[in-house]
């Protein structure tokens, strides 16, 4: 299991699944798609539309694209 990451505050907060650990499959709350007390993420950081998160349950660390907003550019063709 990983160490929290240094950037890791409780006051940058997502509510997005953890594709490692799923804890929320099973709360009522999470499934009506409100904001759950319990089962929130770090929010590192962002690029743009891109979250970098972090699971306080299991510490799994990924990248959500949320497509909100200003959403990066892919390479030029």
């Amino acid at each position: 299991m990983l160490p929290l990451d240094p950037q890791a505050d409780i006051g940058r907060r997502a509510w997005v699944a953890c594709p490692n650990c799923d804890d929320h499959r099973t709360c009522v709350t999470c499934r009506q798609g409100r904001t759950c007390h319990g089962h929130w993420r770090y929010l590192l950081s962002n690029t743009g539309s891109l979250l970098h998160l972090q699971c306080p349950s299991c510490t799994h660390v990924w990248t959500h694209e949320t497509h909100f907003g200003a959403t990066r550019s892919g390479p030029s063709s």
